[in-house]
């Protein structure tokens, strides 16, 4: 079984770029209904992701209350609670599935750490479940 089989490409995955501000992040966020969204740099490699318990614990800690205030904060500002580890497109299954097991998705990279999509722990759950059933009705 190859990585590839349980991708979704770049190119249907929402992300964010490492220059975001709040606000943008809380926009993009909302429209595309994430707990959690990649972060990106300007040339396209995976730096990390954030949260909206990273973006909610940020703003509890900071007292802040108005949406405007947003515009000022950046992505660099605000700590990330957990680091989701990436795996590169030549990794094998059980590496992917370890990290799926921690997080809810895993991002995947190319040999020069440029993303190219994620592999959701829904997919593998899903992949398994059919495979089960056919199992069981054999």
């Amino acid at each position: 079984m190859n990585i590839l089989f349980f991708l979704t490409p770049k190119s249907e995955v929402a992300y964010i770029e490492d220059s975001f501000s709040l606000r943008q992040i809380l926009e993009k966020m909302e429209i595309h209904r994430y707990s959690a969204i990649p972060i990106l740099s300007n040339n396209g490699e995976y730096v990390g992701t954030i949260t909206e318990g990273d973006i909610l614990w940020y703003c509890k800690k900071n007292s802040m209350s108005a949406l405007k205030t947003a515009e000022t904060i950046f992505l660099s500002d605000i700590p990330k609670k957990f680091e989701y580890a990436s795996v590169s497109i030549n990794s094998n299954m059980e590496d992917l599935i370890a990290r799926a097991m921690a997080q809810n998705f895993v991002p995947v990279v190319d040999d020069q750490n440029k993303f190219i999509g994620i592999v959701t722990r829904k997919d593998i759950i899903g992949y398994c479940y059919k495979k089960l059933k056919t199992m069981q009705s054999d």
